[in-house]
């Protein structure tokens, strides 16, 4: 089987994070990327233009590689179509392999909307009969202080419910792991998680003792929730995916931590503690 590895999303903050690792690794990849300019110049890194929805690009791209890594697509309506087309283009184009980022609890009914598209993907891949891996991670450390207003209030409704969320950087050190020798991990699905499990408050407690400014968590009813999003006047699929997130934290679907991140890497994952200070 070909060493070359096939890296999508390289311009975004997991995709560029798994590229980096590979450089430093020193094995060969190619970006495959819808903006040649903004991706990232590495050492033994080749650079393809090619979006999901254009599987003959898309194809072209991946000719050759022993091994695609395939970031979700950014938010999007009809986000379970992208992905179709470009696990159908990397079958037709020969890769064996294919490594997905998912999201923890992904289902078919799951609270978070957006982890329907999820398992959707997960599907159609196993399907195809290709060789996977399925990376399923929790809701994004280094994201957290997204959440928090302007006024320093973390708003949505997660109730008392507890997450355990994960660093981008283990679950870059995850694929770059996996990336290099695949068929150890066929067939796999990891829950990729932080190493403790927190709450909403728990949260805001420790990003105001880390950054010695006022953050506090406001718990919403799903009516408010969506209330008090309407005056980005965004598509009614891009909020519901917003408030989502935070209703499954509350109804428990989150509400679990495990040992994959060291299982693979032999390090433990990072905590908040540590990726707001670094």
């Amino acid at each position: 089987m070909s060493d070359l590895i096939a890296v999508t999303g390289a311009t975004g903050g997991l995709g560029g994070r798994i590229a980096r690792r590979l450089a430093q690794a020193g094995v060969r990849q190619r970006l495959v990327v819808r903006d040649p300019s903004r991706a990232p110049l590495l050492d033994g890194a080749e650079i393809a233009q090619a979006p999901y929805e254009d599987p003959a690009a898309f194809a072209a791209a991946l000719d050759g590689a022993g091994v695609l890594m395939l970031i979700s697509a950014t938010e999007h309506p009809d986000r379970v179509a992208l992905h179709t087309a470009a696990v159908d283009a990397a079958v037709a184009a020969g890769v064996p392999r294919i490594v997905y980022t998912s999201f923890l609890g992904a289902g078919p009914e799951c609270t978070f909307t957006f982890g329907r598209d999820h398992w959707h993907t997960e599907r159609h891949i196993e399907e195809t009969g290709v060789g996977f891996t399925f990376l399923r991670d929790s809701l994004y450390l280094d994201f957290l202080e997204n959440m928090i207003g302007d006024d320093g209030v973390i708003r949505g409704p997660a109730g008392d419910g507890r997450f355990a969320p994960v660093a981008r950087a283990d679950v870059a050190a995850v694929a770059a792991t996996i990336l290099q020798d695949p068929a150890d991990h066929q067939g796999v699905t990891y829950d990729l998680t932080g190493p403790e499990l927190l709450t909403m408050p728990e949260i805001a407690r420790v990003i105001s003792e880390t950054r010695g400014t006022s953050v506090t968590f406001e718990n919403e009813t799903l009516e408010e929730a969506y209330a008090s999003r309407a005056r980005y006047e965004a598509p009614d699929w891009a909020v519901a995916g917003w408030v989502t997130s935070y209703a499954a934290v509350g109804a428990g679907e989150l509400d679990v931590v495990t040992d994959h991140v060291e299982k693979v890497t032999g390090h433990p994952p990072l905590s908040l503690a540590q990726v707001l200070r670094a």
